[in-house]
């Protein structure tokens, strides 16, 4: 059933004086990792955009867990989390103080919320750092702060916007572990990437968008079949289909 779905978008259309997202539809379980992927300008911001309720889209509908992201905003939002390409953070905060305060808009209670935030700053590599403030932090350890503020209230459904942009190469493998222990527990996500190498090794399912459009959809061996590459990598098969 469709309420059954994490994520349910239906005919989703997006213009900036020109189409940048056309018909779109994707339908993500729970528990599944889903890649989106495509060349620059393909509409995969965007659309990860308009499924986190932050910019309206022209037509078309979203349902996350059965509820409506245009109808039930609130409702859809406080089941989601959404990180951007640029990691946001009050500068002036330690990681403690940043969960702390992230916990509180979302109403985690106290105890609750230092429980998961001492969980989640040790997960990443950061809690020799929690009481430094986040002004002082590198890219990737902004990236990591930033990634345990979008867990903290636990969502169901996470929309990552190239997360392991600054990440070395053993913070990626933290990350990683992270997320996929999360999608272990019930929850789905959806990440844009340019690393497709990333996508290859944690995504259940793959879709590549181009002009706007997904062109194809499923694991890497339908994708395989799709563009005729029987042991072709991800690398092979998007170039094959981004070139249509």
């Amino acid at each position: 059933m469709e309420s059954e779905l994490a994520l349910n978008a239906r005919g989703l259309v997006k213009s900036f004086g020109r189409k940048v997202v056309d018909g779109l539809d994707l339908s993500i379980r729970p528990g599944e990792f889903y890649a989106l992927l495509g060349p620059n300008g393909a509409g995969k911001t965007t659309s990860l955009r308009m499924i986190a309720g932050l910019t309206p889209p022209d037509a078309g509908r979203i349902e996350v867990f059965g509820r409506d992201v245009t109808r039930d905003p609130l409702g859809a939002k406080s089941i989601m989390a959404w990180l951007p390409d640029e990691p946001l953070l009050y500068d002036k905060l330690s990681p403690l103080e940043y969960l702390e305060f992230i916990a509180g808009l979302w109403r985690v209670p106290p105890a609750l919320a230092r429980g998961r935030a001492e969980e989640l700053l040790d997960l990443l590599g950061l809690w020799p750092h929690r009481a430094e403030r986040c002004e002082g932090f590198s890219r990737g350890m902004k990236q990591k702060t930033v990634l345990a503020g979008a867990l903290i209230h636990d969502p169901k459904f996470l929309l990552l916007d190239e997360p392991f942009t600054g990440l070395d190469a053993a913070s990626a493998r933290l990350v990683k572990t992270l997320l996929t222990k999360h999608v272990g527990n019930g929850a789905a996500i959806i990440l844009t990437t340019h690393i497709l190498e990333v996508a290859e090794r944690l995504a259940s399912r793959i879709g590549i968008l181009s002009g706007g459009r997904l062109v194809a959809e499923g694991r890497l061996e339908d994708l395989r079949a799709h563009t005729g590459f029987e042991t072709g990598t991800l690398e092979d098969v998007f170039l094959q289909l981004t070139a249509l």
